[in-house]
């Protein structure tokens, strides 16, 4: 299973679930911004979680697929097209050696994830197949995709290859060939330009004026221009500290984080974030909303709502509860 890249998109990375570990050394995490997605199009060609995908942001790559493959297409709506048909998002999908698979600009969401049964033939780099372009590490050299680029699969999984061995009979003489079961619809995310995003308060969130932090629940904010896999910087109405002069010493940061400079505008943390911040902050998005948070676009708006830290650990273990239903349903499909 291989495929080659015939037009390159925007930005298209190989991304798994980062370099845990070594933050320690001033390495950053990295992997992928969209967690369930890339988790969704793993289960979905029988792989591990664990398994690299690329990651298209914004508009996406046109492929030729060298070899007979399955693969498996989750996050945005890129309007993925083979031979002049559709191609499904959020199924397992067979497709025949030679077709060409062209991939537009994203409609809801920012970035589509693909899988393919066995995962990509990327070296390991710190325990992670993940691309950290600045650093020019991990992924297909260090780098994003470009034309000519070949990815080649390793050798799918038992799962995996009973559904490649089901799908293939299937389709015949098709080009490709999808089932008409995938995800279900209460998984699935809802993309869309102006997301209300949950959020749990963060441990300087006393250190803003009563105003700022009415104002930080009750206004919108929109996605800067100047944006990238390390942060969204946010634009809207200004956080003002109460002691403008008080200092925080640098101290650990994740994904989701929201932290605020001394100009105003808060930042959201995301996959290629730093180690550590020394900024105060505001907020922490809960773990089941990150993909929203991901999937926005420069100007889209995003509104916060808080909730506590027992309701964001019960959207989680419900969110988790239904992820490995899906995983049982998946193995029990082709038993």
């Amino acid at each position: 299973m291989s495929l080659r890249v015939i037009r390159p998109g925007l930005l298209t990375t190989v991304q798994d679930g980062g370099r845990v570990g070594f933050q320690k050394h001033g390495v950053i995490v990295g992997g992928v911004m969209d967690t369930f997605a890339h988790r969704m199009a793993n289960l979905l060609v029988g792989n591990e979680g664990s398994e690299a995908t690329l990651e298209m942001t914004m508009k996406g790559d046109t492929w030729e697929v060298t070899e007979d493959t399955l693969l498996a297409i989750c996050g945005a709506d890129m309007k993925a097209i083979a031979d002049g048909q559709p191609l499904p998002r959020w199924k397992p999908v067979w497709v025949k050696a030679g077709t060409v698979i062209q991939f537009g600009v994203s409609q809801h969401g920012a970035r589509t994830y693909v899988a393919i049964a066995g995962g990509f033939q990327i070296p390991l780099v710190m325990n992670s197949r993940s691309t950290y372009v600045r650093a020019g590490i991990g992924g297909y050299e260090g780098r994003a995709l470009q034309k000519g680029d070949e990815l080649k699969a390793d050798k799918p999984g038992p799962q995996a290859k009973k559904l490649y061995d089901f799908l293939r009979k299937q389709a015949r003489v098709a080009s490709f060939y999808a089932p008409d079961w995938g995800i279900a619809s209460e998984l699935m995310p809802r993309y869309h330009e102006q997301p209300i995003v949950r959020v749990v308060k963060g441990n300087q969130f006393d250190w803003f004026t009563r105003e700022s932090r009415e104002a930080f629940f009750q206004q919108a904010y929109r996605v800067s221009p100047q944006s990238d896999r390390m942060g969204y910087r946010l634009d809207g109405p200004l956080l003002e500290r109460i002691d403008k002069s008080r200092e925080l010493v640098s101290e650990a940061v994740t994904f989701g984080t929201v932290q605020v400079p001394a100009e105003g505008n808060p930042i959201v943390l995301l996959a290629d974030r730093q180690t550590t911040g020394g900024y105060p902050k505001i907020a922490q998005i809960i773990s089941v909303d990150l993909p929203l948070i991901v999937q926005t676009k420069p100007g889209d708006a995003i509104r916060f709502r808080e909730v506590g830290h027992q309701e964001a650990e019960r959207l989680l273990i419900e969110r988790e509860q239904l992820i490995r239903q899906a995983r049982l349903g998946m193995q029990l499909k082709y038993e």
